[in-house]
């Protein structure tokens, strides 16, 4: 039987997730082009059965912004999957490069490494709000590792020299080497885990 592979190019086999908590919820199923055209969307928990690739493509399309304010808009991305099917490829081609390892290895590491193990909540008591550190759920954690993974590349190179391409590369590779120092994701997954830790 003929093994299916990403882009035909990069195995899903021997691939694992460490980390117990989320391995429900990172999706190694094999796919050739990680499109599902919204199959799970109006299930409960849908994305969990969506391809960990597919999800990360979908957060691509749409960035989103990490304030309240729209100030850099994410209209360019949006449907169109092909172009970012395209990206991706070159990205994980470049990771390959660089680490000389699977670059769905190295993805799974990285949000393995920025997902967030708590943070705070804030609640009304009277009249004072009362900050709680709280545990996240282990969807939010996938969630929350892709959105400001995917966010802080699509700063870093809106309306800069570096493209988006090389932002990927680099957040993605310093995520997996857990570095803080270069990962926005890591940096910003150790601040909320720090007040949190303040708050319990």
């Amino acid at each position: 039987m003929v093994e299916i592979k990403l882009f035909n190019r990069w195995s899903f086999k021997d691939i694992k997730v460490n980390d117990p908590g989320l391995k429900p919820y990172i999706n190694l199923d094999p796919v050739i082009v990680p499109n599902t055209g919204g199959k799970f969307s109006q299930k409960k928990f849908g994305k969990s059965k969506v391809n960990i690739v597919e999800r990360f493509v979908n957060k691509l399309m749409v960035p989103g912004h990490r304030g309240k304010k729209h100030l850099i808009s994410s209209g360019r991305n949006t449907g169109k999957s092909h172009t970012i099917m395209k990206l991706l490829e070159e990205v994980f081609e470049k990771i390959e490069k660089i680490t000389k390892k699977n670059p769905i290895e190295v993805l799974v590491g990285a949000l393995e490494n920025a997902s967030l193990r708590e943070e705070i909540s804030s609640y009304q008591i009277g009249g004072t709000i009362v900050r709680k550190a709280v545990v996240t759920s282990p969807q939010r954690r996938v969630d929350s590792a892709l959105a400001i993974m995917v966010q802080s590349s699509y700063r870093k190179s809106f309306g800069n020299k570096i493209t988006m391409v090389d932002a990927l590369v680099g957040e993605i590779i310093n995520a997996y080497k857990n570095d803080s120092s270069k990962s926005f994701a890591i940096k910003e997954k150790e601040r909320i885990e720090r007040e949190a830790s303040g708050a319990r």
